[in-house]
């Protein structure tokens, strides 16, 4: 008996993993205020799906934004679970396979850039997950969007954002999931991205 119920388990743990891999999934990165949780959330309500929020967010909130290197260890390990959790949602919510689509603010390559940019070094952790994990698009917000300050912001110079830009848009280059460059005002954002996930997924 106990076999048999380790096979059915083995059998469902496959299936979900089957539905999980028919999620397309779609990234929004890019520097600060350059509109990623905007878009998400647009995206999100066209498609009549969910987005994933960004964790980091959440926790420097509540733990003021003096963090450390090992922060963001933490921080990128809560946002993959988080992901998983909005996987799981997509998969019962009433979307059809074919059809589900999951947006996410921020992936690893983010936490690898904040690591990298403000300790030059980053967790060995966040680098495996980049190779583990597969997305379907990436879609990288540009700078001309006005920088508007919040409590958590932390570069209201241009320079760095522009930094911060061309690395994004360097690594992007560097790997192949399909990927998009995303301007304008918010109304012209979310046409092209809409643009964007149809021609790509």
């Amino acid at each position: 008996m106990l076999g048999i119920l380790s096979g059915r388990e083995k059998l469902q743990k496959l299936i979900r993993e089957f539905v999980v891999n028919q999620i397309k999934k779609i990234v929004i990165i890019g520097p600060e205020s350059t509109g990623k949780s905007t878009l998400c959330q647009q995206l999100a309500q066209h498609y009549e799906t969910l987005w994933c929020p960004e964790f980091a967010r959440e926790y420097l909130l509540k733990n003021e934004t003096d963090y450390n290197y090992n922060d963001l260890l933490t921080i990128a390990k809560e946002q993959l679970n988080l992901e998983e959790s909005y996987e799981l949602k997509v998969n019962h919510s009433k979307f059809k396979i074919q059809n589900s689509k999951l947006f996410i603010d921020t992936d690893m390559y983010v936490m690898k850039v904040w690591c990298e940019y403000v300790f030059g070094k980053c967790h060995q952790y966040i680098l495996d997950e980049i190779v583990n994990r597969k997305y379907d698009l990436y879609l990288l917000c540009d700078m001309d969007l006005p920088w508007v300050a919040d409590e958590l912001r932390e570069y209201p110079n241009e320079q760095p954002r522009k930094e911060l830009f061309n690395i994004y848009k360097d690594i992007l280059t560097n790997q192949s999931t399909p990927w998009a460059i995303i301007s304008g005002n918010n109304e012209q954002r979310l046409h092209y991205a809409i643009a964007a996930v149809n021609e790509l997924i």
